[in-house]
């Protein structure tokens, strides 16, 4: 296992992003999780899920699902390849998959989807393998850290400041929370995926951000807005074909953050929010009736990166 796991910190030295690699154990699988640009130092998480139900495919079939990229190799593929095959077969352009590969992905996001109470419509194939071809860089949408409270050397949570820039928003109104922002996502899937006045792919930008309304006795309002910040390369406006998306000039952001791990429903964030406000005790300085989920990662990815933000009466 030594071995693979310093191979596996080689594929994290290459990644730019969360690399999960499912990985042939018996009859059952295993996952590590290599961190984005990690050393082969790096401790590794190892998680067996015998019965599980990923299917194998070939090792230069690494795609991406949504925000994270997934590459499945057996143990023994693994540990036989040298390290000039690592340099030759990690790159930021994977082949192109076959209609089999394309299916299971599909699969993937309609399993996923069920989770959230909605279906994958067909015509999110093309964007959804179009994301899986060019989604290997991702671009961070940019901030300043004004200052960060540790305990026992660990970040609990930080404040920054976001600059003004331009920002693709849509609103949904579904009954639950996850349904609105998986419908949200989708349709700003398509806009980025080449349905723009650029005709072209933008790229994904993380944090993907759901505003949250807060209402009178606690809930949730039904609508939540959804928003995509544009990359630097069209910050000049690409306009949307659907008229469900607006492009909007926002303000710079002072917030409160803490990262979580996990599902984001309305139970899981009410959660943090109180967590979040028992860390920082009584404060006017803070908005109570609007808060933000930042989304790092796809959503089949069970222990994902989330935070949930608090934003300054005056930035």
């Amino acid at each position: 296992m030594s071995s693979v796991k310093r191979r596996l910190g080689r594929l994290g030295e290459r990644q730019s992003q969360p690399l999960d690699v499912m990985i042939a154990m018996g009859t059952g699988l295993a996952t590590l999780h290599v961190p984005p640009r990690s050393s082969s130092s790096r401790r590794l998480s190892l998680l067996c899920a015998s019965g599980s139900a990923w299917v194998l495919l070939p090792y230069r079939s690494t795609f991406t699902l949504g925000l994270c990229t997934m590459a499945l190799i057996s143990i023994e593929d693994l540990a036989g390849l040298d390290d000039e095959q690592l340099d030759d077969d990690i790159t930021d352009n994977p082949e192109p998959m076959d209609e089999e590969e394309e299916e299971r992905l599909y699969a993937h996001w309609q399993s996923v989807a069920s989770t959230h109470q909605v279906s994958v419509p067909t015509e999110m194939r093309g964007p959804i393998q179009e994301m899986t071809r060019q989604n290997q860089q991702q671009e961070r949408v940019p901030f300043t850290t004004v200052s960060e409270h540790t305990k026992l050397g660990e970040v609990v949570y930080e404040e920054r400041v976001y600059p003004a820039g331009k920002w693709a928003c849509i609103a949904r109104e579904e009954k639950l929370y996850e349904q609105s922002i998986s419908m949200a996502f989708m349709k700003l899937m398509r806009y980025i995926c080449k349905e723009n006045s650029a005709g072209r792919y933008l790229g994904m930008t993380v944090p993907v951000l759901s505003e949250i309304r807060m209402l009178e006795d606690g809930s949730f309002s039904k609508e939540i807005l959804t928003v995509y910040y544009l990359p630097a390369e069209f910050q000049d406006n690409p306009e949307p074909t659907d008229p469900d998306i607006r492009i909007v000039q926002r303000e710079s952001l002072r917030v409160v953050t803490m990262v979580f791990f996990g599902t984001t429903t309305e139970e899981t964030i009410t959660r943090q929010i109180s967590q979040l406000w028992e860390l920082l005790g009584s404060t006017d300085s803070l908005r109570r009736d609007l808060y933000m989920v930042a989304v790092y990662q796809n959503p089949g990815v069970s222990y994902r990166k989330n935070e949930i933000w608090f934003i300054r009466r005056d930035p």
